[in-house]
C-alpha cells in the first residue's frame, strides 16, 4: 500500500519537509497552500488551498509553516476534523530512545535530542540543532538551524529560538518569545517579547 501525505506550506521550508516524507517512505507527496497561484512545490503538486483538507482524509498530514502562531492556526483545524498529523524525522537525525516528541514535529536533518527530552506538538526542530537532556520543548516552538539548547531547559509555546542562538543550561523561557538569531540566553525568560544579544536583552 502506497503511503500518502499532504504537506501544508508550499516555500522553502516546504521542500525539505517534502525530502524527509520521500526519505520516510512516502511515495505520494501533496502540497496545500491558500496562495492560488502556486502550482507546484519544487517537483511536487499544490493541489488546492488549506479548505480542502477534508478532500484528503486518507492521506497523512504535516504542516511546512514556520510562522508558529500559523502552524497552531492549521493545526487547530486539523484537530477538529479529527485529521492526526504525522511525525517526521530525517533519517540523519539522532534521538535518544526515552525522548518524546508529538505529532506534528519535524526534526530536520543531523538535529540532535538527547535523553529524556519532551517535544510538543507541531514543532520544528532544524536542521543540525540539539536539544539535550532533560528539555521540554512545549507546543508549536521553532527551533532554528544551528540552535544548541543546553540541558534542563524549559522553551515555552510559541517562542521561536533563531538560528545560530544558544541556551545555557537549567533555565526557563516562557511563551510567545523571539530569540534573534546568534543570541545567547544566561537567564530566565519571563516576560514575552523579542530577546537579542549576548547575553540577550528584551528589545520590545
Amino acid at each position: 500500500m502506497n503511503k500518502k501525505i499532504v504537506i501544508i506550506g508550499a516555500s522553502g521550508h516546504g521542500k525539505v519537509v517534502a525530502d524527509i516524507a520521500k526519505l520516510n517512505g512516502y511515495d505520494e507527496i501533496l502540497f496545500l497552500d491558500d496562495d492560488e497561484s502556486k502550482t507546484s512545490c519544487g517537483k511536487y503538486q499544490v493541489v488546492g488551498t488549506s479548505k480542502e483538507i477534508t478532500k484528503y482524509r486518507d492521506y497523512d498530514f504535516i504542516i511546512a509553516i514556520g510562522n508558529n502562531k500559523i502552524r497552531e492556526k492549521i493545526s487547530d483545524t486539523l484537530e477538529k476534523e479529527n485529521i492526526k498529523q504525522s511525525v517526521l524525522i530525517h533519517p540523519s537525525a539522532v534521538i535518544d530512545e526515552t525522548a518524546t516528541i508529538n505529532e506534528g514535529t519535524v526534526v530536520m536533518a543531523n538535529a540532535v535530542i538527547n535523553a529524556s527530552v519532551q517535544i510538543g506538538r507541531s514543532c520544528i526542530i532544524n536542521t543540525a540543532s540539539s536539544i539535550d537532556h532533560d528539555c521540554i520543548v512545549e507546543d508549536y516552538v521553532h527551533v532554528s538551524p544551528g540552535v544548541h539548547v543546553a540541558g534542563t531547559v524549559t522553551i515555552g509555546r510559541n517562542t521561536w529560538l533563531g538560528i545560530g542562538s544558544t541556551v545555557i543550561n537549567n533555565l526557563e523561557i516562557c511563551s510567545n518569545c523571539i530569540i534573534g538569531a546568534g543570541s545567547t540566553v544566561i537567564k530566565d525568560i519571563k516576560e514575552e517579547g523579542t530577546y537579542i544579544g549576548s547575553p540577550a536583552e528584551r528589545i520590545k
